[in-house]
């Protein structure tokens, strides 16, 4: 039997029993123990581990796995039961830890698990810091404590801590909100969204009968495909519709990512989500915005309109958190519902992003559908584009050269602007294509280009470059 398991700078990911076994949970744990304790032996400090997980079946089982190694290597372990990964990440920083692993395999299927590992600062490994875990755990280098010297473990509930802090923000205005009466129907995908994201929207202010909740129970089986795409949340769009509801919020499985649904059932899609997010803030105050290569270029227009700026950075949260840093951002995310205020913490926060939108909301006296006519319309495809035995990253430099004399961007795969339209190509790090996603004013324009650069890369991968444009 063949087996799954993806080991990388991101994390340890895979099928429980079919790859994530046991044994390779104790092999990446023990490797990230014996790297949390010289980064704390370093610092001149004991080293402490938080420990959370999403609602999946074998997130027990796994959390049972991961705090006994760190245990047994005398790390002591804060277990804060099932959390969304951006509380765990602000369990972290409020406990001063040396690092914390949430057991999650985000959108992946509820037969997949993973660890997720994070620093100090309660972010993403980077990927030198992940190159290191990787490295010890392919020497199978681990600690084991003597017997009196087991590490300590005790069970902490951040949530109420991580909803405080929201509220504690300048901005953030309960009787403002509560004032609106506002009604929300929230999709938790049977996991931990269905804890957080009721406990926050009352602590927000909305009344307990005006909040209706979908798939809430924390069962870990979940009722729909967990990405919160619109093909996935008919339910929630006709119950929005059916309650004349003003809002429905969709999250993934471990609530780092938000998707809208408009007043009336109208899907807004996860690209919209970090979009109202910079309009609500750059009516406060100045300061850059930093997203990835793949989001959408409405970014770019609403941050015009401010006289503000936008960075890029390649896929992937921590490289979108580095570039924040860098830059000094007043807000950051992707296009995949990821929200990232670092006036909170440098992690997606699906919680965070639903405060912001019912505050805009609130604030302005204007529904989601009046927001979503307003701001600018791009429609994104996202495609594959197959290429065989072919290196990816040859066929991509050949069409970098293709282009050379176009609007391009290298640091990720390939992202080509247009005046009205983009495509960005990137291979893929676990199947043999690269990934093809091209935006436009109009659905049809952005499968043609998107057609038209899969048809290219196909035609490179047959017979080699073909002059330049």
């Amino acid at each position: 039997m063949s087996t799954t398991l993806i080991a990388s700078v991101s994390g340890i990911r895979g099928i429980f029993g079919n790859g994530l076994d046991p044994e390779v949970l104790v092999r990446y744990t023990g490797a990230y123990g014996v790297w949390c304790r010289l980064c704390a032996a370093y610092e001149g400090r004991d080293p402490v581990v938080v420990v959370g997980r999403d609602a999946r079946v074998t997130g027990e089982v796994c959390a049972s796995i991961v705090i006994a190694t760190l245990r047994s290597a005398g790390i002591d372990v804060v277990d804060t039961g099932l959390a969304t990964t951006p509380t765990v990440e602000m369990a972290v920083t409020a406990l001063g830890a040396s690092g914390g692993i949430v057991l999650s395999a985000s959108h992946n299927p509820p037969e997949w698990n993973a660890l997720k590992l994070l620093n100090a600062k309660g972010e993403f490994l980077s990927p030198g810091e992940g190159r290191d875990v990787l490295c010890l755990a392919e020497n199978e280098e681990a600690d084991v404590a003597a017997w009196n010297r087991l590490g300590e473990y005790r069970q902490e509930d951040f949530l109420a801590y991580h909803i405080d802090r929201i509220l504690a923000l300048e901005y953030i205005d309960v009787d403002t909100i509560a004032r609106k009466d506002f009604s929300v129907v929230i999709d938790g995908v049977n996991s931990v969204g269905g804890i957080a994201l009721p406990a926050l929207l009352k602590r927000l202010g909305v009344r307990e009968e005006r909040i209706r909740c979908l798939h809430c129970e924390p069962t870990g089986r979940f009722a729909h495909p967990a990405e919160p795409l619109p093909e996935h949340l008919s339910e929630l769009t006709e119950t929005v519709a059916a309650m004349d509801a003003d809002a429905g919020f969709a999250v993934d499985p471990d609530a780092d990512r938000l998707a809208l649904v408009a007043d009336g059932g109208t899907y807004m899609g996860e690209e919209l989500t970090q979009v109202i997010a910079a309009d609500f803030m750059w009516r406060l105050r100045e300061g850059p915005f930093v997203t990835n290569l793949s989001s959408s270029r409405a970014i770019d227009d609403v941050a015009a309109s401010f006289g503000q700026q936008v960075f890029r950075s390649p896929v992937g949260e921590i490289h979108v958190v580095k570039k924040m840093q860098e830059a000094g951002a007043l807000l950051g995310g992707e296009g995949n519902g990821g929200v990232i205020l670092p006036d909170l913490h440098y992690g997606r926060d699906a919680l965070a992003g639903a405060a912001l939108v019912l505050q805009h909301m609130a604030n302005r006296s204007e529904s989601l559908s009046a927001m979503k006519a307003r701001l600018p319309k791009y429609v994104l495809s996202k495609n594959k584009a197959p290429v065989g035995e072919r290196d990816p990253g040859i066929l991509l430099a050949a069409l970098a050269e293709r282009y050379r004399e176009h609007d391009t961007n290298t640091i990720d795969g390939l992202k080509i602007d247009f005046e009205d339209a983009w495509v960005h190509l990137r291979k893929s790090n676990t199947e043999p294509i690269v990934r093809v996603y091209a935006e436009a004013p109009s659905q049809e324009r952005a499968s043609a280009l998107a057609a038209r650069f899969i048809a290219e890369i196909q035609a490179v991968a047959r017979n080699g470059p073909a002059p330049s444009h």
